[in-house]
């Protein structure tokens, strides 16, 4: 059979692909539906034929799975945020292990690496401490926030979000009805031109301080203070902070960010660690899992007093500052100057004099530090979802540390370079799933490596 686009088909599910979407064999063909499992069937629309695979649209379930449940939230089925609504939380830490094991397996050539289940929230829900609004306007021309539909920059507005803090919805609420009072002109991508570009919140677990930044294209916003006025009366907020960004990206901040009221830094604490996080800094978006996540790299690295321990990727210094409390010494290393800087500041504010931090490349850093003679006993890698370059393997390879933690959010691009570690004499023992991002396919993984001896 050969199949044809827009024509409808009966088909099952078999399996799950990487983004949770289901995979269907029509005569040995495949077609990926979003929103079907494992074992149901259903009525599919074909909607795009490539060569060897196609992407239908599902538009009646026939048989249903054991695993499906009712979106909780108004817009799962138009926003591009949360992808797995429709799994049983159960079935979603499953599918996030088993994502890992496949690519262990498949990618790594890893079968032996023991994998326990992943873990997972008591309460899956209102767990971001961070959000990023684009705005548009409607028909009418009036402000709406939300996020955008799969795999497309078309808007969904919304009015609330489920996976953050209660208090974003009414930021969101007091932004709309300030730009439609004062007409304040919205962000056009494809023009670049218009005003409001992005509403970020960023709330601190603990303390609750919530920062707003109003991203920008231009350098002031008028009637800035009757703004100020707004997000002053909600409850948390702490910081309003105005983000300049008139380049023509996609990139949602600029470089500059200037505090128009409250705080240039909002507080949080991470197990006894307190962060100073400004606008642009990097700071984990779940600070429930986080806790568990830093924990585990810690306790996989096996510390001593007596160690030595390089913390590449550090960012503002979190793994780095949890590691301090049971190593000699610490030195993290992040090519973004500004986090550096909060690093310091962070081990400062803590007390904490056992950490030192430098700006640059791992690769020009890590073959500088051996050449003076120094050596770490263990390495904490958590590089972004690219993964690391073979510079960077080939470098924290040189230094033959004992033990590396590596920390990642890619399953492809960690298991890639756990087989480049293991051509240079690392074995991976064990790996651990955390569900940082409940209600979509990403998770985070954690994984020890021993050198041989």
């Amino acid at each position: 059979m050969i199949l044809e686009k827009n024509k409808t088909y009966t088909a099952s599910c078999s399996a799950l692909g990487s983004e949770g979407e289901g995979i269907v064999k029509i005569d040995g063909f495949t077609v990926f539906v979003e929103g079907m499992l494992p074992g149901e069937t259903g009525e599919l629309l074909i909607v795009k034929l490539k060569k060897n695979y196609g992407y239908g649209k599902l538009i009646k379930l026939l048989t249903e799975s054991a695993d499906r449940v009712s979106p909780s939230c108004p817009y799962a089925k138009t926003c591009g945020g949360c992808s797995l609504q429709h799994m049983s939380y159960a079935a979603q830490l499953s599918f996030k292990r088993d994502k890992v094991k496949d690519c262990l397996e498949r990618i790594g050539g890893l079968t032996d690496i023991e994998l326990p289940d992943t873990i997972g929230m008591e309460i899956p829900w209102n767990y971001r401490n961070k959000a990023q609004y684009p705005v548009g306007l409607d028909k009418n021309g009036k402000a709406v926030m939300g996020f955008y539909a799969p795999r497309s920059h078309r808007l969904t507005a919304i009015d609330r979000c489920m996976l953050q803090k209660e208090n974003a919805d009414s930021v969101i609420s007091a932004v709309k009805g300030f730009i439609d009072d004062f007409r304040i002109p919205v962000y056009s991508e494809e023009k670049h031109s218009g005003l409001i570009r992005h509403i970020l919140t960023r709330t601190a677990f603990y303390s609750g301080e919530i920062m707003v930044t109003i991203v920008v294209n231009g350098k002031r916003i008028p009637h800035a203070d009757e703004l100020i006025r707004r997000l002053a009366t909600i409850d948390g907020i702490a910081s309003v902070v105005m983000n300049i960004n008139t380049d023509k990206t996609n990139v949602i901040l600029g470089r500059k960010s200037i505090t128009l009221w409250g705080k240039d830094t909002i507080r949080d604490t991470i197990g006894d660690i307190s962060f100073d996080i400004s606008s642009l800094s990097f700071y984990q978006v779940n600070p429930v899992q986080t806790e568990k996540l830093y924990s585990l790299a810690v306790d996989a690295a096996e510390l001593k007093k007596s160690d030595t321990v390089i913390d590449v990727y550090c960012g503002i210094g979190t793994i780095a500052l949890f590691a301090s409390q049971r190593a000699g010494k610490v030195h993290g290393i992040e090519i973004v100057p500004q986090a550096i800087e909060d690093a310091k500041h962070n081990a400062e504010i803590n007390g904490i004099s056992n950490v030192t931090f430098e700006a640059g490349k791992a690769e020009d850093i890590l073959p500088r530090m051996y050449n003076e003679g120094k050596r770490a006993d263990v390495i904490f890698l958590d590089p972004p979802r690219k993964g690391l370059e073979p510079s960077v393997i080939d470098a924290v390879a040189s230094m033959k540390p004992d033990r590396i933690v590596y920390v990642s959010c890619g399953p492809a691009t960690l298991a890639r370079d756990l087989k480049l570690f293991k051509e240079k004499g690392y074995e991976t023992k064990k790996a651990q799933t955390v569900d940082m991002f409940c209600q979509t396919p990403h998770v985070e993984t954690v994984v020890s490596l021993t050198r041989s001896r």
